[in-house]
């Protein structure tokens, strides 16, 4: 398996071995489908909360008598069925929402989405980019003449988050030169994982023969 590396000028610099068992494994929808959902609700903030009906404030006192009125009878003001009592089968703060995913699977499951994403013919490999200086003029020439030479519009135009950008190293005047085009989401690949590849229709990565091999070592 191989891939064509661009430069920041759109131009054909070399090509690229994949490993197979990163960029050629089978589609596992199942497990993608674990990996991803349990990463969503770990990413819950689980603070919303709501008071039942021995938490609300009033309601000592019996509204009224139990015969004689002609009404239904009630207990207490706190009842759910009372405009401002207390709420039934709420959500509660201390409910936890985590999920344990292990790092095979989490391994397992970027490797089936880059598989995918590969096949789809949606992941570009660029030899460096680190700027010299900070210039949102210098980004968009460069997701410009990739978008060029790969035929994926999206990379120079669009106002969605569509193209996630694999760093694999931290560069101040990158993120700040990109952090501005509204097309591009910055990731480094280290932090690189199978719910923010599949929110985008586009993969960026950099230094493809440093980032294949720390890839391969996550195997």
């Amino acid at each position: 398996m191989e891939a064509k590396i661009y430069d920041q000028k759109g131009a054909d610099v070399g090509v690229i071995s994949l490993p197979e068992k990163v960029f050629g494994v089978r589609w596992r929808a199942d497990l993608v489908h674990q990996v991803v959902e349990s990463m969503r609700s770990n990413s819950r903030a689980g603070t919303a909360d709501t008071k039942g009906r021995g938490e609300v404030r009033g309601g000592g006192k019996k509204p009224w008598k139990q015969k004689g009125t002609g009404r239904a009878r009630h207990g207490s003001s706190r009842s759910p069925i009372w405009v401002g009592g207390g709420v039934t089968h709420g959500p509660l703060a201390e409910k936890n929402y985590k999920r344990k995913i292990s790092k095979k699977m989490r391994a397992q499951a970027l490797f089936s989405v880059l598989s995918k994403k590969f096949k789809d013919d949606e992941i570009v490999f660029v030899d460096s980019f680190a700027m010299s200086k900070m210039k949102t003029k210098d980004a968009v020439e460069v997701m410009k003449n990739l978008s060029k030479a790969t035929g994926f519009k999206p990379l120079a135009d669009s106002k969605k988050p569509r193209v996630l950008t694999a760093l694999f190293t931290k560069n101040e005047n990158t993120l700040k030169s990109f952090r501005n085009l509204p097309q591009i989401e910055i990731v480094f690949l280290k932090n690189l994982n199978p719910l923010d590849v599949l929110n985008h229709k586009y993969l960026l990565i950099e230094n493809g023969a440093e980032s294949v091999k720390f890839l391969e070592s996550r195997i």
